[in-house]
């Protein structure tokens, strides 16, 4: 069957969706950086994301609206404030394009997990080869700089060991075994998601026009710094570095950049997308003392989502995904 002869499933509709409203509210982000930044190298590399996007979106434009589907609103000019004054540093631009990078890889390879059609499919094998050009190139740099966070080092055993008995789960009262590589992964890569995510929120909460949002930003911060403390404390338990903090890489500007309902929908979207990494450090975790926290902050962080949904609404600034035919109205119009 050719392409054209498929119409596009519910999970691919909402998948394009996604990619377009996220990857607007990111793209805006990245118009600010690359306003602000100075070094020449890492403005080429903002250069290349906007430009990379611009030609992603299109190519989303046209795959919903050929279907015969409003295109959403996403994030526009609207959204940023020009000429305003410097709120990150040059190299926490950097690493923010290096996380959402990540981010980006992830959303690709989920959306394409979704896809059938030939064409949807081509499409994200696309977006996947840009982000992982990206992600190298980003990575590149942050070395050249010395910014790039590795993980900890480990020692070769002599021989491959197996599980002998219960301790190996045992982590609250006793001797805990240390961390296994595949828990330091999920640690360390929870950690700076999270630190990301704090110090966004810190910056976007000194230029929030809204009591409302600010309110909320200090909780999201409150609530991240908690759970970067209960995550460090579980490395530093077995003598492991920590990735450092970028709080010192948001400036003191109170002059926003953005709109409210930008920065709000952007720190939502970094808790949700949060969940699934912190899903995958559980089901990875062998420890007990390791699988209650990650207990500990999804359950948490299901609460601040729907704290951010009722913010968001209550605003009017949700925008709607496609939903379902409701069958029953549709059969109630037919009773007269």
């Amino acid at each position: 069957m050719e392409k054209e002869d498929l119409k596009l499933t519910s999970a691919e509709i909402g998948t394009l969706w996604g990619e377009y409203v996220n990857g607007t509210a990111v793209d805006i982000v990245n118009k600010y950086m690359l306003s602000i930044i100075e070094d020449e190298k890492i403005k080429l590399l903002f250069e290349d994301a906007i430009m990379i996007f611009d030609k992603q979106k299109s190519q989303i434009r046209q795959f919903i609206e050929n279907e015969g589907f409003p295109v959403p609103v996403g994030f526009t000019e609207s959204d940023l404030n020009k000429g305003t004054k410097r709120l990150f540093s040059d190299i926490f631009c950097l690493h923010y394009l290096h996380i959402m990078t990540l981010h980006g890889l992830l959303g690709h390879s989920t959306s394409l997990s979704s896809s059938v059609r030939k064409d949807l499919r081509h499409f994200y094998d696309s977006c996947t080869n840009d982000g992982m050009s990206m992600y190298h190139r980003t990575t590149e740099l942050l070395l050249e700089k010395g910014h790039f966070q590795r993980d900890p080092y480990f020692y070769p055993e002599e021989n491959p060991e197996f599980v002998s008995g219960q301790q190996f789960i045992d982590g609250f009262l006793g001797d805990k075994r240390p961390l296994a590589s595949t828990e330091i992964i999920a640690l360390s890569l929870n950690l700076k998601k999270k630190i990301m995510e704090k110090s966004l929120s810190i910056g976007f909460s000194q230029v929030t026009q809204s009591k409302e949002v600010r309110k909320f930003l200090e909780s999201t911060q409150n609530a991240s710094d908690q759970q970067i403390q209960s995550l460090s404390k579980i490395l530093k338990g077995d003598k492991l570095p920590v990735p450092m903090s970028w709080e010192s890489e948001v400036t003191a500007s109170q002059d926003s950049p953005f709109s409210d309902k930008l920065m709000l929908y952007h720190i939502g979207f970094l808790l949700q997308s949060a969940q699934s990494y912190h899903g995958a450090g559980l089901a990875a975790a062998m420890r007990i003392d390791l699988v209650t926290t990650y207990e500990k902050i999804i359950l948490k962080n299901l609460m601040i989502t729907k704290e951010w949904f009722n913010l968001m609404t209550k605003n009017k600034w949700l925008e709607q995904p496609p939903l379902a035919p409701n069958r029953k109205d549709l059969a109630k119009g037919k009773e007269n």
